[in-house]
């Protein structure tokens, strides 16, 4: 027979989980077995379970530190794996096996004691739990109503850290607290419970819930129901089915006037003030998620329900917004400021084009009545007009005998007449211009020949 031992040194960290291995195979298959500063491990010991190759030990305390032996035999020998826990307290403080430090006691698992106050109706169970560990490891006694809670039949069945309430009554309705203690000192935590007698009534939905609710397309939303019923009542959500669209769906119920098509339901959620709540989720809302929904609570006594609208706005994609006029998109000093600038620009434009025609005549006048030229016969006179075109018309003549200032109209008629000669191939190719001012200069000699020279000014 063979007998072989293997040491080693393990350390865990205060309130968490942790696991020993042993690492141990044979043939045939070894018995294992695991002690603890030499006392067997047994299923008593609610934290320890022995698995096929480790020791786990969940929410480790203090006096967990110690000596723990992994034993392994068949009929050829044994192996023994020790292993020395150490364990790593607050503030990096060390504890191991047979240590004379004392520390004070300390709840190992405050996130499931934060519930306080607990509502249940009759017949129903509770477990009220005060895990905790210290060094020395604590003690731990329940009060009710600050009296030590007696171990009756029936009534509460304590562990080492979790009291036990069933087939509860209004008689168990109190103050359950746990002091636990050691010799570095105590702590205490004390548990409201609130037995609800039945009354047989059904459900009731309370608050406000649900509301009528908007959301975008494509967003997400939800409806939420809260009820308050003796048992845990059926919570189930309805959609109003619009006139014509029943075809659309397998099966339909009948509530009130209306027929309501039943969607899927999430898990039922029970409240510490003993109600109940239950929501439903609206994810990428489309148009046809709009309509009417209602919340319907059941139990054996009765139903209860309570009607909400969902509104979705229109995808902005497919419906673009559209100015609703011109006056909205243009500032009113723009829509003023246009008619009155072109309403100035003309009205200049005609007080230009009158001055222009009266300084011209009237500057023409004055030169006519100075003027001391000498008059020609009239077969000695040379053509205003094109020499080489002796048959086209001249242009006409102002009525006062004024040759130096046409005016528009007498312009227009003579261009007029040279069009109608076009045809004849008489006159010049002309086009249509506007005089804006005309000058003649006649030149004497000595030798008695008369020279004149006639400046036209043109603006297209």
């Amino acid at each position: 027979p063979i007998h072989l031992i293997v040491t080693h040194r393990q350390s865990a960290r205060l309130g968490r989980t942790m696991k020993l291995p042993c690492p141990v195979t044979s043939d045939p298959p070894p018995l294992i077995m695991w002690t603890k500063d030499g006392r067997n491990i047994h299923s008593g010991w609610t934290r320890f379970r022995v698995l096929q190759h480790a020791l786990r030990i969940k929410e480790v305390e203090t006096d967990d530190a110690g000596t723990y032996i992994c034993k392994a035999t068949n009929g050829f020998g044994s192996v023994n794996i020790n292993y020395t826990l150490i364990v790593i307290g607050e503030r990096g403080v060390k504890f191991a096996g047979n240590t004379s430090t004392s520390i004070r006691p300390r709840f190992t698992q405050p996130a499931k004691m934060r519930k306080r106050v607990i509502a249940r109706p009759v017949g129903s169970s509770v477990r009220l739990k005060c895990t905790a560990s210290g060094n020395p490891r604590p003690d731990i006694v329940w009060l009710k109503d600050s009296r030590p809670l007696p171990d009756e039949e029936g009534e509460g069945k304590k562990k080492r850290w979790t009291l036990s309430l069933r087939n509860l009554m209004p008689e168990h309705s109190g103050k359950y607290t746990c002091q636990v203690s050691n010799r570095a000192g105590e702590i205490n935590a004390t548990y409201k419970v609130e037995v609800i007698q039945r009354t047989n009534s059904k459900p009731i939905l309370t608050g406000t819930h649900p509301v009528n609710t908007t959301v975008d397309y494509g967003g997400t939303t939800s409806f939420q129901c809260k009820v308050r019923s003796d048992v845990k009542p059926v919570i189930q959500w309805l959609k109003r089915v619009e006139s014509g669209d029943e075809t659309k769906f397998n099966s339909t119920i009948e509530v009130g006037d209306h027929r309501f098509v039943v969607l899927p339901t999430g898990e039922v959620w029970s409240r510490p003030d003993g109600s109940y709540l239950n929501k439903l989720l609206i994810t990428r809302a489309k148009e046809d998620d709009a309509g009417m929904y209602i919340c319907l609570a059941a139990n054996t006594m009765g139903y209860s329900y309570r009607s909400a609208y969902l509104t979705v706005l229109p995808d902005r994609k497919l419906h673009p917004s559209v100015p609703s006029s011109t006056s909205s998109s243009l500032p009113w000093p723009v829509i003023i400021g246009i008619p009155a600038g072109v309403a100035f620009i003309l009205g200049t434009a005609l007080l230009w084009f009158c001055q222009s025609k009266r300084t011209c005549c009237s500057s023409s006048s004055s030169s006519s009545s100075s003027s001391s030229s000498p008059t020609l016969p009239a077969n000695q006179r040379p053509p205003v007009a094109n020499r080489d075109r002796t048959n086209a018309a001249p242009p006409p003549q102002p009525a006062n005998g004024d040759k130096d200032c046409l005016s528009y109209e007498d312009y227009v008629a003579h261009q007029q007449l040279l069009l109608a000669q076009g045809g004849s191939g008489l006159a010049p190719k002309v086009y249509p211009k506007v005089y804006t001012d005309i000058h003649t200069h006649t030149h004497s000699h000595v030798d008695g020949k008369v020279h004149q020279h006639q400046h036209i000014h043109y603006q297209c």
